[in-house]
């Protein structure tokens, strides 16, 4: 029962990153649009990413509505959010690019940023995911779909977020928030 207990509480649990262990940021890494163009994070600079891994078929799907709420509130504040769908969990994303964007359109509106199917975890994960599961170390890698993670305006992680925290409950939007606040300061 305790080690359950400490399971759970790992997986809920969020960790503030304070700093980088290396010189490597969010923004040298690039993904491909669900449409099949290049997605270079780079292009973000001076902005804040919530890059999330989404799948269409799992008990969190109805973080879309949340994620898109957030989108629209905070995109011309400087905010980006980016779905990366995912089968890494339960196999819980559609097959095709085409068919998880016609689900995303269908069923949710969204608008936001959206990569092709990727790996999140092992071996096989994007490259973006290798370094952010690296930055974060154990406790902070995802252990389901919809893990959030935040990147400050310079590409650094400033914080995780398990599949559990809401998109838009007050802990994530005070840190974007403050994450935006630094934009105006420039």
């Amino acid at each position: 029962m305790y080690k359950f207990l400490l399971a759970f509480f790992l997986m809920t649990i969020t960790t503030e990153v304070h700093s980088n262990t290396t010189s490597i940021n969010a923004h040298e890494f690039q993904f491909k649009s669900i449409d099949g163009e290049e997605l270079k994070l780079s292009k973000y600079t001076n902005k804040v990413l919530l890059v999330v891994n989404t799948a269409s078929r799992c008990g969190f799907t109805p973080q879309y509505t949340a994620l898109q709420n957030l989108w629209d509130q905070y995109k011309n504040k400087g905010l980006v959010v980016i779905g990366v769908p995912s089968g890494d969990f339960g196999n819980q994303e559609l097959g095709s690019d085409k068919k998880i964007k016609n689900f995303c359109e269908v069923n949710f509106n969204i608008n936001f940023p959206m990569t092709t199917r990727s790996h999140v975890k092992g071996p096989k994960a994007h490259p973006f995911y290798k370094w952010a599961n690296k930055q974060v170390g154990f406790t902070g890698t995802p252990r389901w779909n919809f893990h959030k993670f935040l990147i400050g305006p310079k590409g650094q992680i400033i914080d995780w977020f398990a599949s559990t925290t809401k998109p838009g409950s007050l802990k994530i939007k005070s840190k974007i928030e403050k994450q935006l606040s630094l934009i105006k300061q420039k």
